[in-house]
């Protein structure tokens, strides 16, 4: 008797997930679960920043703050830890209101107890001043961020309310030094049928890493997980080829469903 086996929405599909060392398993797990084949390549490394003084400094004095705002993981990751580090409890932030961007990130703030009184739904930080609950009028605001890199249109969004951003680094971000030598092997011979981009600063170390090879990316399909990732996408590669209508990684996956389902060559090419 044959069993017949159904296939699966990205069956004989091959992506490469550029996340993070470290942060690539999720993605990579959803991607498998719909048939895909998988490689990593990290094009972030994650780390403390160069100095914990502002970070330290802004702990010391949290009772001085209206809200925190975090739009990352590791931002929420890397404050915890260190507030934890500097003999501070999740009491001392009681007085404190959060916002946060992402449904992942709050998924990370619910691990230390703790629900946002903020979450835009579009998933991006310009949404945030949009739907901000009450007057930003002289409201202080911890913002703890990557050191360099960052985007700036946040803070002037809420500078341009009257409110005080303080600014503190949390966490470092870099490009690796080197490629995974089958992932580069891949791409040359075209092996690759989708890479995805988490991060303006995935496609721009993506674009780094692969300079100094020949690597031809004319039929390879972009995928973009939001707006300005693929603004950068367009900046580094002249094009993206769909972006994520939700800003998450199910909505990225379920994006790339959606796009092959429509666009059967890709499994063909």
């Amino acid at each position: 008797m044959n069993h017949f086996t159904p296939l699966k929405p990205l069956d004989k599909t091959t992506i490469l997930v550029t996340r993070s060392a470290g942060q690539s398993s999720q993605f990579s797990q959803l991607l498998e679960a719909e048939g895909a084949t998988v490689m990593e390549m990290p094009t972030l490394v994650i780390h403390p920043p160069s100095s914990w003084e502002l970070l330290d400094q802004a702990i010391a004095n949290l009772q001085t703050f209206d809200w925190l705002i975090l739009t990352s993981a590791n931002g929420v990751e890397f404050f915890f830890k260190r507030l934890f580090e500097q003999g501070k409890t999740i009491s001392d932030l009681a007085a404190v209101k959060i916002a946060v961007v992402g449904k992942k990130t709050a998924a990370i703030l619910k691990q230390q107890g703790l629900k946002p009184n903020l979450i835009p739904t579009d998933f991006v930080a310009d949404s945030l001043v949009e739907e901000f609950p009450e007057s930003l009028d002289k409201k202080r605001i911890l913002f703890p961020r990557v050191e360099t890199g960052g985007r700036e249109i946040l803070v002037q969004e809420l500078t341009a309310k009257e409110a005080e951003v303080v600014e503190v680094p949390a966490y470092e971000s870099g490009c690796p030094e080197t490629i995974d030598p089958e992932v580069l092997e891949a791409l040359q011979q075209h092996k690759i049928d989708i890479i995805t981009f988490a991060s303006s600063k995935t496609v721009k170390n993506f674009y780094h890493l692969i300079q100094s090879f020949q690597v031809n990316l004319d039929r390879v399909f972009l995928a973009s997980i939001g707006p300005q990732t693929s603004e950068s996408c367009q900046e580094y590669f002249g094009r993206y080829d769909l972006q994520a209508t939700e800003y998450t990684l199910e909505g990225l996956t379920a994006a790339i469903i959606d796009w092959k389902h429509r666009s059967p060559m890709i499994s063909e090419s």
